[in-house]
């Protein structure tokens, strides 16, 4: 089977390193263009790329896949490397370019999307942070062939996936990007005999979850600590749950719920080396935070740095 691959992130690279180990033919990589990144902002190859270069893996990077569109000398190039690749399947993890119809009809078997949520809950861009900040117990991946709509096409495979209480975005995106890549295997071993199944998505419960913008991680501490805390996970590690505090901007990276009643945002003192900061609902424990330039430590650094001990009511913004 020949494999056409379109990806970008670290989650696509760990599916496209298992099609390759797996031994299918990948003929092709499309991968978004090159992006300014770090401290220095030079451009900097995307996972996906940096993995298909290694293995001598011919790569575009169009702007747009639209032959009408804002690139259309992009998406003719890609469409002359597609036919000349002559793919079987197209196998899409996490791209970032809307695939048209064209090139959704090129390959023998279509195009198949790894999407990291069991379907047809939370469609979208962030389906992994919506789940945790959503307090959901359970997530899962879907393999799904692609249709015009947005995560609307038929389910071919899922598996889930349990959300453990101290899961990250980025713990559970670990976990998530390697059961796509065994799963995505799996199915274009079930596709080469023909033994892979249709279902449609059902109608009922569907969600989407909508990309993650930075204005989001700034703290409310109206709200329940529960709430809060779930957020804290959701948004590690981007953008990184933020609050200020004697005027300074420090992101919270680990937290839990703890017992305490106070005016939101009220500072209701130190316990075990914890920050213990009243919210809409009971309070919150600040375990681990950051300081502007720093690196990520344990509270009792920033208690002793701002000699927070014994400044109960202070407010934290």
């Amino acid at each position: 089977m020949r494999v056409a691959f379109a990806g970008t992130p670290e989650f696509a690279r760990v599916a496209l390193a298992r099609l390759y180990d797996a031994g299918l033919s990948v003929e092709l990589v499309l991968t978004q263009p090159d992006r300014p990144a770090g401290r220095g902002m030079k451009l900097q190859a995307s996972p996906v790329k940096q993995f298909a270069q290694q293995h001598g893996i011919t790569v575009a990077q169009p702007r747009s896949l639209r032959l009408d569109g804002k690139y259309p000398d992009d998406a003719a190039a890609a469409a002359v490397a597609l036919q000349a690749a002559r793919p079987d399947v197209m196998v899409v993890a996490a791209y970032g370019l809307i695939l048209p119809r064209w090139l959704l009809e090129l390959p023998r078997l279509g195009c198949l999307n790894i999407h990291a949520s069991l379907l047809p809950r939370w469609r979208g861009a962030a389906p992994i942070h919506r789940a945790i900040e959503a307090g959901d117990a359970e997530t899962g991946i879907t393999i799904m062939q692609m249709d015009e709509g947005l995560d609307t096409g038929d389910m071919l495979l899922a598996e889930r996936e349990a959300i453990r209480t101290e899961d990250t975005t980025a713990t559970l995106h670990d976990r998530l990007a390697a059961l796509g890549g065994r799963l995505i295997v799996e199915a274009l071993e079930l596709a080469a005999c023909g033994g892979l199944k249709a279902t449609p998505q059902p109608a009922d419960g569907v969600s989407y979850a909508h990309k993650i913008e930075k204005d989001e991680a700034a703290i409310d501490w109206s709200q329940p600590a529960e709430t809060i805390e779930r957020r804290v996970r959701a948004f590690d590690p981007f953008p990184g749950a933020h609050f200020k505090l004697d005027g300074q901007s420090i992101k919270l990276w680990r937290a839990e719920v703890a017992d305490g009643n106070g005016a939101p945002g009220a500072l209701l003192g130190v316990r075990d080396d914890a920050l213990v900061v009243a919210c809409g609902e009971r309070a919150l424990a600040l375990h681990e935070l950051q300081r502007p330039g720093g690196r990520r430590l344990p509270a009792a650094s920033l208690i002793q740095a701002l000699e927070l001990r014994g400044r109960e009511g202070i407010y934290l913004r």
